[in-house]
């Protein structure tokens, strides 16, 4: 009886499709199928137009049973998390600060991992709760389900419980953005390993952690477990933050070592194995010394890269295109895919930065484009990102390295200083690898092509100057901009020496 119904149930939504079709009305003129940063603002801005909006959004539990709310990665399980938990690490360097300027601070000083975790997670939940209750003032419709699709504008939702809803649109967006891959070939991986999935939403402390990996999710990690006391150690078989400036990369990882993160460089894993105790042996190799070794860890956390999120959205069905190698989906500049009135936007797009801020801008403008008559596409050039590793690294424009290979290297100059902020000073603090450097063309006007800063606040102090070379600064333009004093930024207004003159480079006096 129950299979007939079912089979009753799915005549009677092929007949809604069938319908709708011969109407050729749809009930949506837009549908976001993922409910991350990049979808919601676009459905929150297509709704500003007056348009019948609806958001699918899912989210499938990680492999250790980790969920969270609406949001997506970046409040869940990203950059909301991860920025209150480097700020948790900051204080701790603050307290040993503090003594320096005359505050009695008694030791040892101790932190608890789960009062921090509580009250992290309390404020990712009311953002969850501050997106439900947008979407409801936008009247844009919300739906707790898995969306997959039926045909070109038919997208077929299903509910944790496994009841379906069939929605129709007339333009789909997706935005699924990634979930954090498993090195699957390495035994007991997903049986006993985490992800940044998890690590924001553990209860208790991770303990003794072995983070795998050397991207910015890695090194971010590692350096606020470190800072909250916990014996740290990365493990990367290559090179940390590829397609960031290396000298940069360098600088950021000898500070990490310098504050207490452990690295096994030019080693991978092998295998994890669960011991009587609950900790975990992981057995790697050490390329360098051609030997194989091993060590115990309470938790293992995987930040090996991130996969696109597309596996259960059917997209061959409608002959959305892919990247066979990535996964990811292939847009144009307008951020449309290969079909007609379906677009993605966000990590799942192919080619596009995998940052919170871009999937917004590029939201909301493909909204304003569908419903807002606008003629205006994303500029994904001179986009200003920063690393939260102990010592921050902000960025904007070309690497040396890009600028080098785009215009070579006789035809570009670098200025750079090693400086030291006044707060380092007092508290006995090492800036050794306090640095900034400024990629220019090397022609007259001497265009700016990138800037790189490490130091306290280097989100901060990048934000304002991405502005600039946004707008096409120029090395003498920012020479005649007057410094704030006494500030880590200043020292940009103050660039002089060239890589090339062969000078050092070490700022002295105030």
């Amino acid at each position: 009886m129950a299979a007939l119904w079912r089979r009753r149930l799915l005549g009677v939504s092929g007949l809604c499709r069938t319908v709708r079709a011969l109407s050729g009305k749809n009930e949506y003129d837009l549908l976001i199928i993922g409910g991350g940063s990049g979808g919601l603002a676009c459905a929150k801005e297509a709704a500003q137009f007056g348009r019948q909006v609806a958001v699918l959004d899912y989210v499938e539990p990680s492999p250790q049973g980790t969920k969270w709310g609406l949001g997506g990665t970046c409040v869940n399980v990203g950059c909301i998390p991860k920025k209150l938990m480097h700020q948790a690490a900051l204080l701790g360097s603050a307290l040993k600060d503090a003594q320096h300027y005359g505050w009695n601070i008694a030791q040892p000083v101790h932190h608890t991992w789960s009062v921090m975790a509580q009250a992290v997670q309390n404020y990712v939940k009311s953002l969850n709760w501050g997106h439900r209750v947008q979407l409801q003032d936008k009247k844009v419709k919300y739906f707790n389900m898995k969306g997959s699709f039926s045909d070109l504008h038919t997208v077929r939702g299903l509910t944790k419980a496994g009841k379906e809803t069939i929605v129709t649109a007339e333009n789909i967006v997706i935005a699924t953005g990634g979930r954090p891959k498993y090195p699957m070939h390495i035994a007991g991986a997903l049986e006993y390993g985490i992800t940044s999935d998890d690590l924001f939403w553990l209860k208790e402390s991770p303990g003794k952690t072995l983070v795998v990996g050397a991207s910015y999710v890695s090194l971010e990690c590692a350096g606020f477990l470190t800072g909250i006391g916990l014996d740290t150690t990365v493990m990367m078989r290559s090179i940390p933050l590829r397609g960031f400036d290396q000298q940069m990369a360098s600088l950021v990882t000898e500070h990490m070592e310098s504050y207490g993160t452990k690295f096994l460089k030019r080693c991978f894993p092998t295998k994890v194995e669960k011991l009587e105790s609950n900790r975990l042996k992981v057995t790697w190799k050490n390329t360098d010394l051609g030997t194989e070794e091993t060590d115990s860890f309470d938790t293992v956390m995987w930040a090996v890269g991130r996969a696109p999120d597309t596996e259960t959205l059917n997209l061959e069905a409608v002959g959305v295109k892919t990247n066979s190698e990535t996964g990811k989906i292939i847009v144009d500049a307008s951020e449309a895919t290969s079909v007609p009135h379906i677009y993605a936007v966000g990590d799942i797009t192919e080619g596009r930065p995998e940052l919170t801020p871009t999937a917004i801008a590029a939201g909301k403008l493909l909204a304003q484009r569908l419903f807002g008559q606008s003629s205006e596409l994303m500029d994904y050039d001179n986009v200003p990102t920063t690393v939260f590793t102990p010592l921050e690294y902000g960025c904007v424009g070309l690497s040396e390295e890009a600028a080098v290979q785009c215009y070579g290297s006789d035809n570009i100059e670098v200025y750079h200083a090693y400086y030291k902020p006044l707060e380092f000073t007092v508290a006995e603090r090492d800036a050794t690898q306090c640095y900034v450097k400024m990629v220019c063309l090397r022609e007259r006007e001497q265009r700016i092509l990138g800037l790189h800063f490490i130091g306290p606040n280097a989100g901060e102090v990048i934000q304002g100057f991405a502005l600039g070379i946004k707008c096409g600064a120029t090395y003498p333009q920012l020479m005649k901009t007057v410094g704030i004093h006494p500030t880590c930024a200043e020292e940009i207004t103050k660039l002089h020496i060239t890589k090339r003159s062969g000078l050092d480079a070490t700022v002295t006096g105030c």
